[in-house]
């Protein structure tokens, strides 16, 4: 299960916004829990730009790293495969992160858990809570 960034940083942080769901789905040693090198970029990058606001980066991209490592996630790398893919894609989003883990999803492929039902529209391999 590849997750999104929004998902991968409510379990990072316990956050109530988790579904139960997902909860158990990660919790589960029967599955590979996955976080793409997307996620950390985007953490990266919007921790950055931070300043202050409630809705800012509310961690770094190396405390995020830190902690999916220490919790087993598999991480994913970001190939030129993966890069390519996107240009396949229907313009449903324009979010290059959410683009790109999409991509990745369907060239892996991994089942990719996500809250935003736009992202969710472009394949029924994407796990919309």
């Amino acid at each position: 299960m590849l997750l999104d960034t929004h998902i991968a940083l409510w379990a990072l942080v316990d956050d109530a916004r988790l579904p139960a769901a997902v909860r158990d789905i990660i919790a589960d040693g029967a599955n590979d829990v996955v976080v793409s090198a997307v996620t950390v970029w985007e953490i990266a990058i919007k921790h950055g730009l931070a300043r202050g606001r409630p809705n800012d980066m509310p961690i770094s991209a190396g405390e995020a790293f830190s902690y999916f490592r220490s919790a087993g996630y598999e991480l994913l790398d970001v190939t030129t495969e993966h890069a390519a893919a996107v240009e396949r894609l229907p313009r449903l989003h324009a979010d290059p992160f959410d683009r790109l883990l999409v991509a990745q999803a369907l060239a892996e492929p991994l089942r990719l858990i996500t809250h935003d039902a736009t992202v969710a529209a472009y394949s029924d391999t994407v796990i919309l809570y």
